[in-house]
């Protein structure tokens, strides 16, 4: 195998149409997800148009044995990894207080523990063969509070300020860390966390696209990079440091309130 992807979350959404951008450039993967069927049809696409080889790894990475066993099957098979994405997530609206804590508690172990865990097995043999790059799926929910959706909005701010840490302290090597931070996207993410009835998801942006430009800010080595943002939105953004926390606050849950 040959500049080989390992991609996580490659089942549906950004996962997926990062596999098929990497593929298109006649390179290798390594597929990752807990649905066997929707990797094998993935598998089988990617093959077939592109000609090239594609590993898939069914495990759910909430589990905390995941990573390592991912790492040790690839080692077994002496198959090296030169770029890692690591986009598998999920989210949920509610309550903190009123919300499942074993939902929240796998969120973590996915959204944060899990990526972590993967750079960690992974970044001292890029640095050891003195090249790979990572591309971290965050949020732009990863610049704000969220309220009603607290632990996801937590995580993602997590995802961003490690990954760009860690760009930091290998600044001085070959090695670059991208964190992508989408806006609303047409993924599964929308109905599974239940943000597609909110107003936040009105227009969602094309999973195409925001994969696009993270796999590009990837390529070249940005530190991060935001997709799938309206112009309005854009200028939202742009206002949040200047903007007093508790109209954010406010701003934000009624952004994520169901429509009634």
């Amino acid at each position: 195998m040959k500049n080989v992807a390992l991609i996580t979350g490659a089942s549906s959404g950004i996962g997926k149409d990062i596999a098929t951008i990497h593929a298109s450039k006649a390179c290798d993967l390594v597929i990752v997800a807990r649905r066997e069927d929707k990797l094998s049809e993935l598998k089988t696409k990617l093959e077939s148009e592109y000609g090239v080889t594609v590993l898939i790894i069914v495990k759910d990475l909430s589990l905390p044995t995941a990573p390592k066993e991912i790492y040790d099957e690839l080692i077994a098979k002496n198959i090296e990894i030169d770029y890692l994405v690591n986009n598998a997530g999920f989210g949920g609206l509610g309550n903190f207080h009123e919300r499942n804590w074993e939902t929240d508690a796998q969120m973590i172990d996915l959204n944060v523990r899990a990526l972590t865990e993967l750079c960690r097995r992974f970044l001292p043999d890029f640095v050891a063969r003195k090249k790979g790059r990572i591309l971290n799926v965050s949020s732009t929910a990863a610049l704000v509070p969220g309220p009603l959706q607290a632990v996801y909005y937590a995580s993602k701010a997590y995802v961003r300020s490690f990954s760009l840490a860690i760009a930091s302290e290998l600044s001085d090597t070959n090695i670059t860390v991208t964190a992508l931070l989408p806006g609303a996207t047409a993924t599964e993410f929308g109905s599974n966390s239940g943000m597609d009835k909110t107003n936040l998801f009105n227009k969602p942006f094309s999973s195409m696209e925001v994969a696009q430009t993270g796999y590009d800010a990837m390529m070249k080595g940005k530190l991060e990079t935001k997709a799938g943002l309206s112009f309005g939105q854009k200028m939202m953004m742009a206002f949040v440091p200047l903007t007093p926390i508790k109209v954010i606050l406010k701003q934000v849950k009624s952004m994520q309130q169901t429509k009634r």
